[in-house]
């Protein structure tokens, strides 16, 4: 056997099982031109993703190694047919690998938000902002935007995000402004995002500024978490909610000081002194009642934000996010999943790799048999 096909088997032995069949199930092996195998197709559409070919060097090389032979455009259509089944193949392997949540909803659907930049290749290559948004805990994208950097239109607002009654949204605090909140109320949204002392000033019940650095500086003890009820004013009225708080431990506080006062030193602003007191503390904005939410479980699903986050990082250092498709939302998400699920699939081969066998591969039944005895 040719060392890339030996290669190839290796890396679809860490795929979740029955992965041929959910192409089937997906639609994605559907009339199958050009491909012999499913296992092909993947291969291609891997090739694409994650080598960074474009899709006419793509074909070339599929038909080369004798894998496919079809034109770019057909290629094009497998990849957004492929969506479905890539998505699938990355929220199985996250399971695998395994994240906390809470384990109640309260009735919930709950979203995580966010944007970040991608740069495409080259000094003059343009700058892309791409707003995603996906469910917990499935990881399913139910938002996807691709905007430019620049102009009108184009920042981070809970706005952007379209919504409904029940939807919980999970933001952090590029997010915490009135205008986007607002928009999510009159949806029927509720929303909890990280606090931003500049951008989301709160009032209490009787219209006058909350004394938010009085009130943060009595909470004394690390672990304890506390609440208030406050006001955040829209341009319609004012919106109820909740500001949780929770004092973080002296370590985590002393790292989140160093870092506002390195920018500083970077020729940032000077820090005011609320400014270090806050970063003593995690604070967070929702307007989820209490009766449906206490402080503990707020500050709780807030942390589960972080798998949004997560889904970046691994995309831009591990897969090397770069030029990304702009034909249109359909094809760019099914491009997306492709590299999330080669970033997923690396961090697998590294678990494994802790206690591979010497003759370089697991045996299929044994692994089996280790993966349901919990090992």
């Amino acid at each position: 056997m040719h060392p890339v096909d030996e290669n190839w088997d290796l890396l679809a032995s860490l795929l979740p099982p029955g992965w041929e069949e959910q192409a089937v199930l997906s639609g994605a092996s559907e009339r199958l031109r050009g491909f012999s195998t499913t296992s092909n197709l993947l291969r291609t559409l891997l090739l694409h993703v994650g080598k960074g070919y474009s899709l006419r060097e793509t074909v070339v090389r599929a038909k080369a190694a004798g894998l496919a032979e079809v034109s770019d455009v057909a290629l094009m259509k497998r990849l957004q047919k492929a969506e479905k089944w890539l998505r699938g193949l990355c929220v199985s392997l996250l399971k695998e690998s395994g994240w906390e949540m809470p384990v109640e909803t309260h009735g919930f659907n709950v979203r995580a938000l966010d944007g970040t930049l991608v740069q495409e290749p080259g000094r003059s290559g343009s700058s892309w902002r791409i707003h995603y948004s996906v469910q917990i805990p499935s990881l399913v994208c139910d938002h996807f935007e691709l905007t430019s950097t620049k102009g009108a239109g184009t920042g981070e607002t809970l706005g952007r995000f379209a919504a409904m009654e029940g939807d919980l949204v999970l933001a952090d605090r590029g997010f915490s402004k009135p205008a986007g909140i607002e928009a999510l109320s009159r949806q029927g949204a509720a929303v909890i995002v990280r606090l931003n002392s500049v951008s989301l000033p709160l009032f209490g019940e009787d219209g006058s500024r909350f004394g938010l650095a009085e009130e943060i500086g009595k909470m004394k003890e690390t672990g304890v978490d506390r609440a208030w009820e406050v006001w955040v004013q829209g341009t319609q009225g004012r919106i109820a909610g909740r500001l949780c708080a929770i004092r973080k431990s002296e370590e985590a506080a002393e790292r989140a000081r160093r870092r506002i006062q390195r920018k500083a030193q970077q020729g940032g602003p000077k820090p005011k002194p609320e400014t270090l007191q806050y970063a003593s503390y995690v604070m967070v904005f929702t307007t989820v009642p209490t009766s449906r939410l206490s402080t503990a479980e707020v500050l709780e699903w807030y942390r589960v934000r972080w798998q949004i986050e997560l889904v970046f990082k691994r995309l831009k250092t591990l897969a090397e996010l770069g030029a990304l498709p702009k034909h249109d939302d359909h094809s760019a998400r099914a491009w997306l999943y492709g590299k999330l699920l080669i970033v997923l699939l690396g961090q697998k081969l590294e678990r494994l790799g802790r206690d591979i066998s010497p003759w370089g591969y697991r045996l299929p039944e044994a692994w089996k048999w280790q993966r349901v005895a919990g090992f």
